[in-house]
């Protein structure tokens, strides 16, 4: 099973935007007798909301993918700590902040926790410190409760709407997905949050933004809309929040014991149903079987009849102290069974992805899920995650695919990605050329061995056209239509169209509108729209620097027009490129058709963007193909080599903020890159 992506998510749950719109809905007005209350709390906690600009990661096709979303967020801290959703923020790279005061602060993420769907960033320090909402005690609303959803739906600057609480122990339908469950990255977020239910409109981008009763006091953090809107109860919101700042995540202990509530036979039953145990976990080795019924642990009675109930035995079963012995009964076969268990802290069920360029793929740890899932006993190896085609492991014979596993590279085991990392940094040192490397690697629990070709290559020569002569015009064919209502039926030719800026034609008597009908007395033998190539091909047969005469007819005069021939220009193929990986974009030198095209002079400086990888920085910066890039990072830039030293310069110094001005068609703009460069590994 594939690992699942962050935006794998039913995006109809998720109240984020990615730059889509949504209709708008007319909102209740507020009863005279609730709004001066409804004023007050807004005016608590405006000053305190964020609206948050992500620049966020995911990973496919073998590449690490930029995109650009938006979300909500609450200030909880005068340090300026932010709590939102992780499905906002969880992935982020880059993170820019504005302000109830309308200025931009860019922020950090500082922690996140998929199985809840909270993140914490902080905001850049400031002297005068932050504006702070503070948290209420989400385990006293009640339904009916008035309720104020806050935050910056569709990207827009701050909005408020108020409803009521519809339901506060909301859970995900059973229609949603395999059991019901509301899965980030993995996570079954439903199987710790109880929503709170309301009915105040929540639309893209008030993901992570307060729900607030009217006190003024956030008492959840708005995640889902599905009819119903549903807020993170804040005391869970708040707990998660409080461990993300101290440790930078959230530890929770695991059983390995699969629950469910009782089956509808046993209700009025004490305990919760054990539907399954995992192979090798604390549950497993305690004794605990499918169909038990555990009836007590650590001391505390269970019973769980709903699926309402879940979240709150899952959230007491986490807080077990991990490596600490507690006890467990369970009801077997009618009889009480006193169990031993010793809980052990939970893994992330997805561990992050990383990009391997030299590779073509992107790859992760395995989890102790995963590796259970796949059959195996170890969790050794790294998990391709997703191949590049055409990259090095895409090219192998046999290839690597999504899910293999790799095992060993080079005849050195590989038990980490950290490893596989470490060893390709070995591998390439000192290699200009890619390295065939011997690799071993799992599929479904059988063994392969390839050769990968380790490291990125260059851009390749494609060879050099003989110079041939041409004609700096460009032409139409002269049809017989077009022969008889210019006055000269049964003529072939072709007419001038546009005559470019070349020396060639400085002294040579030529216009647009010319029918050019022979040369040198040898009849064009052009009439038809498809017979465009007859006349250059003709041109071709000389030699270059040779005179030609062109028998031109303009209007009713008949002319001939001798010419020397120039050469051919570099066609783009045979001109310097770059390839420029972190940015992901492709520039080339300019050629003679470009600037005759554009009206350019000849002299024209900088480099025209040929390529822009889709997801990459360069992308999200809003550059473009056809893109004449004239300076970069401050610096003119008149070509190629110009280009690759200042791209050169610029990742040593890792700026914040990368300006480029490029020209756009007849406009110019300048454009901000502002990349998340990694640390050098030590």
């Amino acid at each position: 099973m594939a690992a699942p992506s962050h935006k794998s998510v039913l995006m109809l749950l998720c109240a984020m935007i990615i730059f889509s719109a949504v209709p708008c809905q007319s909102q209740p007005q507020v009863p005279n007798g609730l709004l001066s209350k409804v004023e007050q709390a807004i005016e608590k906690v405006k000053p305190a909301l964020v609206r948050i600009l992500v620049v966020s990661t995911e990973y496919s096709g073998g590449r690490e993918v930029k995109s650009e979303s938006s979300g909500s967020g609450v200030i909880i801290s005068p340090e300026g700590y932010v709590v939102t959703n992780h499905h906002v923020a969880g992935h982020a790279v880059r993170l820019f902040c504005t302000l109830a005061d309308r200025s931009e602060v860019e922020a950090q993420l500082i922690g996140t926790d998929a199985l809840s769907d909270i993140a914490v960033i902080k905001l850049e320090p400031r002297a005068e410190g932050y504006p702070v909402a503070e948290f209420g005690d989400s385990s006293k609303i009640q339904v009916g409760d008035p309720v104020l959803a806050m935050g910056s739906p569709l990207a827009l600057s701050q909005s408020v709407t108020l409803g009521i609480v519809s339901n506060a122990e909301m859970v995900m339908p059973d229609f949603f997905g395999d059991f019901g469950e509301f899965t980030l990255d993995g996570e079954d977020v439903g199987s710790i949050v109880l929503w709170i239910g309301h009915d105040a409109s929540i639309f893209g981008g008030n993901s992570g933004g307060p729900l607030v009763d009217l006190e003024g006091r956030t008492i959840g953090i708005n995640e889902i809309e599905m009819g119903l809107s549903g807020a993170i109860p804040s005391n869970l919101a708040r707990d998660v929040a409080d461990q993300l700042i101290k440790k930078g995540k959230v530890e929770r202990s695991w059983l390995g014991a699969e629950i469910q509530p009782q089956l509808k036979s046993d209700r009025g039953s004490e305990g919760i149903l054990i539907s399954g145990v995992i192979r090798d976990t604390p549950a497993e080795k305690a004794g605990i079987r499918s169909g038990d019924r555990l009836i007590r642990l650590a001391g505390q009675p269970v019973k769980v009849q709903f699926k309402e109930e879940i979240p709150r035995f899952n959230q007491f079963a986490a807080s077990l102290p991990a490596g600490q012995e507690t006890e467990a009964v369970i009801l077997r076969d009618g009889q009480e069974v006193h169990l031993k268990l010793t809980p052990v802290l939970r893994e992330e069920a997805v561990p992050r992805e990383k990009e391997l360029k030299e590779w073509g793929i992107t790859a992760s740890n395995i989890s102790f899920i995963a590796a259970r899932e796949r059959k195996r006993s170890s969790q050794e190896g790294v998990l391709v995650t997703s191949v590049r085609p055409g990259g090095p492991c895409g090219d192998a014979k046999p290839e690597i695919q999504d899910l293999d596993i790799l095992t060993n590279v080079g005849g050195k085991k590989i038990n980490s990605l950290e490893e596989l990392i470490t060893e390709t940094s070995r591998l390439r040192e000192g290699q200009k050329e890619p390295t065939p490397t011997l690799v071993e690697f799992e599929r479904e629990n059988k063994k392969y061995r390839t050769v990968v070709k380790v490291g990125i290559r260059d851009i390749e020569d494609t060879g050099r056209e003989v110079r041939k002569p041409f004609i700096p015009i460009s032409t139409q064919v002269l049809t017989a239509d077009l022969a008889t209502r210019l006055g000269v039926p049964g003529k072939k030719g072709i007419c001038v169209t546009r005559i470019y800026n070349h020396p060639a034609l400085k002294d040579v008597d030529l216009q647009v509108g010319d029918l050019i009908l022979a040369i040198d007395g040898k009849e064009i033998p052009a009439s038809e729209p498809g017979q465009t190539d007859v006349f250059p091909a003709m041109v071709r047969q000389y030699k270059v620097g040779a005179t030609a005469d062109l028998s031109i007819r303009r209007g009713t005069e008949e002319l001939k027009v001798a010419i020397q021939l120039p050469e051919t220009p570099k066609p783009p193929r045979e001109l310097k490129k770059h390839i420029d990986r972190l940015f992901e974009f492709t520039v080339r030198d300019l050629a003679y058709m470009d600037k005759a095209d554009q009206d350019w002079p000849a002299d024209q400086p900088g480099v025209l963007v040929i390529e822009v990888i889709s997801g990459g920085w360069a992308a999200v910066g809003k550059l473009n193909v056809g893109d004449l890039v004239l300076e970069f990072a401050g610096t003119p830039i008149t070509d190629v080599e110009s280009m690759k030293k200042r791209l050169e310069e610029v990742t040593r110094e890792q700026p914040g903020t990368v300006t480029l001005l490029v020209r756009r068609g007849i406009y110019q703009r300048y454009l901000e890159l502002e990349p998340e460069w990694e640390t050098p590994s030590k």
